[in-house]
């Protein structure tokens, strides 16, 4: 068989192919038609037509969630993008940067839910090492239940996403860094250009590219956070952290409705593959004038 025959391809392709069908494309269109449908898991399925999606359109509690999500979704492109693009400059100007690559990656490598619940001891308003730490730097009048509070329990969400993401953010702009031309950089350093001046305006440009593929990759998984919402405030207090992966998950497994469940999962993809080609459509004019 030639290398660049088609059925070489196609062997080549299928068994990926056959996963993405079987494990993404089925359970989708059949999340799709069970949207249409009135079920509680055990009796006969009911037609429901367009009705789960006008219910889910009228749901105030499912509205709120998009709103906790952008907030989300603006924190963390600030406390992991932003915060991983400096902490990649900083690491990327030492000689000896291997130690600190390493110790700001660690956190990536945890599992979620073993973070969610450290930090959940942490925020703690009893037993907290946060509050334990206000009130040992004479800082007590800040002691506060963090996770407790409507207007803190969101924030406190955010910082913990960004304590674990920034790491891998950071490793994302160190790899693109590392990867650009020493000559130069070496001609800006000549030309009297310092750190600052040199990284703002020479190496961050000239990694646009990355930086937009980061921010992709924040803003769609910010919409999928699921594991952190639901450990550390279960969607509270009264649903101010509920975000729309968690009223999926409590709208099939706690009430059972599937119908409804599956008719808010297809509305979230929408909404995902939407910024995800908007994303792209705005990349694409950009770049067009930038080139001109």
């Amino acid at each position: 068989m030639k290398p660049t025959s088609r059925l070489g391809v196609f062997i080549l392709v299928a068994p990926a192919a056959l996963i993405y069908i079987f494990a993404v494309l089925f359970p989708f269109l059949g999340t799709i038609g069970l949207s249409f449908l009135r079920w509680d898991g055990y009796a006969k399925p009911t037609w429901a037509g367009l009705g789960n999606y006008t219910r889910a359109f009228t749901d105030a509690t499912f509205g709120s969630t998009f709103g906790h999500v952008t907030i989300y979704i603006l924190a963390t492109l600030i406390v992991e993008v932003l915060l991983g693009l400096l902490l990649a400059g900083f690491v990327s100007s030492l000689r000896r940067s291997a130690f600190y690559r390493i110790a700001l990656f660690i956190p990536v490598m945890l599992p979620m839910v073993v973070i969610a619940v450290l930090w959940q001891a942490i925020y703690n308003s009893d037993y907290g090492i946060l509050n334990a730490i206000l009130k040992s730097v004479g800082l007590g009048k800040w002691q506060h239940i963090w996770l407790g509070d409507t207007k803190t329990a969101l924030l406190a969400i955010c910082f913990v996403s960004g304590w674990v993401f920034s790491g891998f953010y950071m490793a994302i702009f160190s790899a693109a860094l590392n990867r650009l031309p020493n000559d130069v950089i070496e001609s800006a350093r000549l030309d009297g250009s310092g750190e600052i001046a040199l990284f703002t305006k020479i190496k961050i440009p000239m990694i646009r590219q990355v930086t937009s593929i980061a921010v992709l990759i924040c803003i769609t998984g910010g919409l999928q956070g699921f594991d952190l919402f639901y450990v550390l405030t279960n969607g509270g207090p009264y649903h101010t952290t509920e975000v729309p992966t968690t009223f999926m998950v409590k709208t099939v497994f706690r009430d059972g409705e599937f119908g409804y469940g599956s008719a808010l999962a297809v509305i979230v993809s929408v909404v995902g593959l939407l910024i995800a080609y908007l994303f792209n459509v705005w990349q694409k004019r950009t770049n067009v004038e930038v080139e001109y």
